[in-house]
């Protein structure tokens, strides 16, 4: 059977959202929003805050393992750092040369260090020789900046580097999130590489899945975004729910957006509640018709608390659905 993986999602998927997708007991693991390194050893203070799966072992509330993934440019720093995250995260570091944020690339971060294999090389050299050799060093790419030219070099650079496995999101930075994801090139990629590779990209519906693993040629999967607009995503690629969502999951999903909020209230460290709930919802509409009118009817609150008591409305005149046992 192949692995799925739940994908970073930097301003999306923070780790309340991460127990809350995770819960379904779907996935062989998940990597967190990225930690970003500068020029000093972060305190770990920092990884409780935004990783607190590490106070469990490193693992969400549901079991599922989690990575600490960082992201920088300093192969020194990356190092010392990468040496304190292996401490507290046994089930591996991951470097993000993917991210294609402006305010990431512009200091030289991200999917921006694909310019360079060189520097890929020597910053996974210089992370793998500071972490004990019973903890993975694994990395997630672009195709490239602006295109493609490149590809084959920087995963070969991280290969050689020292990079365990190597997943590829298959587009270039300046692709951003636009369709279509170039799966065929994850395949060249997988070809040139002596390290496995995990396909990532595009991939909303138990069919993309399919055509990702066809195209790519690799067995195993991360998803992102897809995950965010179906919950149950993951449940059906294994198989244990209906490939297709309907209508009578809406009070399942609606049940977990209440248990999300109400996750967050309870947070100190969660600010803006009421605009993760509406970041997630304007996710969710792509499959579910009765997301659009939940985000329309909250669209102009910013009261947590009154959007709680709306949803908790709504899910009074309901009745129990067949996959609320799925996410809890």
């Amino acid at each position: 059977m192949s692995r799925l993986f739940l994908a970073p999602m930097e301003g999306l998927a923070d780790y309340v959202l991460r127990d809350v997708l995770t819960a379904t007991g779907a996935y062989d693991g998940c990597v967190s929003e990225f930690v970003r390194v500068t020029g000093s050893l972060l305190p770990e203070r920092v990884y409780e805050r935004d990783t607190p799966e590490i106070l469990h072992g490193g693992h969400t509330p549901s079991g599922t393992p989690m990575v600490i993934q960082l992201l920088g440019s300093d192969p020194e720093w990356l190092a010392v750092n990468a040496a304190q995250a292996a401490r507290l995260s046994p089930h591996g570091v991951d470097l993000n040369f993917g991210c294609p944020a402006k305010v990431v690339n512009r200091h030289g971060g991200g999917a921006m260090l694909l310019a360079d294999p060189e520097l890929l090389n020597r910053i996974v050299a210089s992370v793998r020789a500071a972490v004990p050799a019973s903890i993975a060093v694994t990395a997630k790419m672009r195709l490239g900046v602006s295109d493609t030219a490149l590809a084959i070099d920087c995963a070969t650079a991280l290969a050689e580097g020292g990079a365990a496995s190597l997943v590829v999101h298959a587009r270039t930075r300046d692709h951003g999130y636009r369709p279509p994801a170039h799966w065929e090139w994850i395949a060249r990629i997988d070809a040139a590489v002596d390290v496995p590779v995990t396909a990532n990209g595009e991939v909303w519906t138990v069919a993309d899945w399919e055509r990702c693993r066809a195209v790519s040629g690799c067995a195993d999967v991360m998803i992102g975004r897809g995950a965010v607009s179906d919950p149950f995503l993951a449940l059906r690629i294994r198989g244990l729910m209906d490939s297709t969502p309907c209508a009578e999951e809406w009070p399942s999903v609606l049940r977990h957006i209440a248990g999300y909020l109400k996750k967050l209230q309870a947070n100190d460290e969660c600010a803006h509640e009421h605009g993760r709930i509406k970041l997630w919802l304007s996710y969710l509409k792509r499959t579910w018709p009765q997301a659009a009118e939940l985000h329309a009817a909250i669209r102009r609150l910013h009261d947590s608390f009154e959007i709680q008591a709306l949803i908790d409305s709504a899910l009074e005149s309901m009745p129990g659905t067949q996959s609320e046992h799925r996410l809890r």
